[in-house]
This record gives structure tokens, C-alpha cells and sequence, in this order.
């Protein structure tokens, strides 16, 4: 039994040597570009700058704050309709209710769940 022990940890000594070596000679030579792509986990991604020199309405319907508010929740305000239909005005009311849609009318910042409840209206 001690010998059967002593050929088995062995040969998992010398299969883990042979990883440990192929390993080094991928990460070397590397045949298949993999170098470029484990770098690019360690490197940090370069700033974009925005130029803010003129704030542009993405949407006539929204205030500034709401554009904002709804960035912040990963909507593009240009997306939204810039219209509203009657139809459309009827179904914010059924959908958010009397107070809120009259809220959100006159300005307030509509939140994440105003949002996905009303989407339906769009």
C-alpha cells in the first residue's frame, strides 16, 4: 500500500509540475493571444470626458431634474416620446393615479417604479 501511495503522489506531483509548466509557456510565448486580453483585466479604463459646455433638452416634456432622474435610472430621455396623447394621459392616471400623475406633471422627479409602472403607456 505504501508504494501504490508513494507512485500516486508522485505522479501527481509530476502532472501538476507539467501544468505548472505549460502554463508558463502560454503565458511566455503566447500562441494565442491571451496576454492582450489578461492585461486588460488589470488595466483601468480610460475617462471619458463629456463636454458639458451647453446642456442640450433631450426631451421638451421634462424638466431638467426628471432628465436627470431618469439618466440616473438608465433611461434615455431622447427615447421618450415627446408628445402626449390623450390616450396616453389616460392611461398615466389609471396606471400611477390621480395624485402622482399630477406630481410628476407639474415637475417632480418620476422614480424607478413610476417608471416601470407606466411604461406600458409609452
Amino acid at each position: 500500500m505504501k508504494k501504490f501511495l508513494q507512485i500516486f503522489f508522485t505522479t501527481l506531483g509530476v502532472i501538476f509540475f507539467l501544468l505548472i509548466l505549460g502554463g508558463v509557456y502560454f503565458y511566455v510565448a503566447d500562441p494565442y493571444g491571451i496576454k492582450p486580453i489578461i492585461k486588460s483585466f488589470y488595466q483601468q479604463p480610460e475617462p471619458t470626458t463629456k463636454q458639458t459646455s451647453s446642456p442640450t433638452d433631450k426631451n421638451p416634456l421634462l424638466s431638467p431634474t426628471q432628465e436627470q432622474a431618469l439618466e440616473k435610472i438608465g433611461i434615455d430621455p431622447a427615447a421618450l416620446p415627446t408628445n402626449i396623447t390623450p390616450a396616453m394621459t389616460t392611461c398615466f392616471y389609471e396606471k400611477l393615479g390621480t395624485k402622482r400623475a399630477n406630481e410628476i406633471k407639474n415637475g417632480f422627479q418620476p422614480t424607478a417604479a413610476d417608471y416601470f409602472t407606466a411604461r406600458a403607456c409609452l
